[in-house]
């Protein structure tokens, strides 16, 4: 599993590794309905039973406690809870040990299935029929839908310490020289969540913010410059001065976003920066090395402007 998830982590190849899971819930009649979702195994660090659970004072109602697994004291999410589902008398018995965002927390499910190697050409944003503001993503297998879960905004919410903070006033004031209000940033990110907080703060920074909601909505909107640039002979750096991505996102990954731009001479001087919960330090040299101009890891929201002054200049 992880050998083969490294190499869709550096080659941009567009795929990923989900690991299903389920979490049933109750209906009108008290009848078992199961749901199916998927996360990233990018995102997994081990699957295991529940094991003696230690509960906390005046936690959410959806944090179930504390588990120790080895010599590490981590949180317990129970996922049924903070989804809100019926799920009264159903033992989740299975833990998903998630690292990501530079912590490490345990996920709560009632049983894991498999896992699933997809291109992200299959995973489809939610349509409005099944909204959810958890949700980034949709498969659909031939006998049920799997849905992908915003595990940083669902656990976000639950923890102080992966909140998005605000940049300080010194931030936001820093390279005042720059006129940020001539320059335009293009944001592709497919959690609502995290995008209107970057967005937010970019265009309180005084930035011009053109936002997409995956990598082919960006790739679409990059290739437009470029078109308009080359029309009337300008650089397209001339018209968008900064690519921020996310690396998952459905239709198109923000890695092959990256590739794609470095694949095109006339794009070679807009700069990258991945913006991901998965930024780890031996990823990140993948990336480099991939063409990002620069990497931040999620939720490091103070430094994305300073990152973005850095590199319009």
């Amino acid at each position: 599993m992880e050998p083969s998830n490294k190499i869709l982590l550096e080659s941009g190849t567009n795929e990923l590794e989900i690991v299903e899971f389920r979490i049933d819930e109750l209906d009108g009649k008290g009848n078992v309905v199961p749901c199916y979702f998927g996360v990233n195994v990018a995102k997994v660090r081990e699957i295991i039973r529940l094991p003696n659970t230690r509960k906390v004072v005046n936690a959410n109602p959806s944090v179930s406690g504390m588990i120790k697994l080895r010599d590490q004291v981590i949180t317990l999410i129970d996922l049924s809870r903070a989804l809100n589902k019926n799920c009264e008398g159903i033992v989740a018995d299975r833990v998903i040990v998630l690292e990501f965002n530079r912590i490490i927390v345990g996920i709560q499910v009632h049983s894991v299935s498999r896992i699933y190697r997809i291109s992200w050409e299959h995973v489809e944003p939610p349509v409005k029929a099944i909204h959810d503001a958890n949700i980034t993503g949709v498969v659909k297998m031939e006998d049920r839908i799997i849905l992908i879960l915003d595990f940083e905004k669902i656990i976000g919410e639950l923890s102080s310490t992966m909140a998005l903070a605000a940049p300080t006033d010194d931030l936001m004031l820093a390279h005042s020289s720059i006129n940020r209000n001539e320059k335009t940033i293009l944001v592709a990110d497919d959690s609502a969540f995290i995008r209107k907080t970057m967005c937010g703060t970019l265009r309180e920074a005084g930035y011009q913010v053109v936002e997409a909601e995956n990598g082919e909505e960006a790739w679409e909107y990059v290739c437009s410059v470029r078109q308009q640039c080359a029309e009337s002979g300008k650089a397209v750096t001339d018209n968008l001065h900064l690519v921020i991505t996310d690396i998952e996102m459905p239709r198109m990954d923000g890695l092959h976003l990256t590739s794609l731009i470095r694949k095109e001479g006339t794009l070679d001087k807009l700069p990258v920066v991945i913006f991901s919960s998965l930024a780890s330090d031996d990823n990140k040299l993948k990336w480099r090395d991939l063409g990002a101009s620069g990497i931040l890891t999620k939720p490091d929201l103070p430094h994305l402007v300073e990152k973005a002054d850095n590199l319009v200049l």
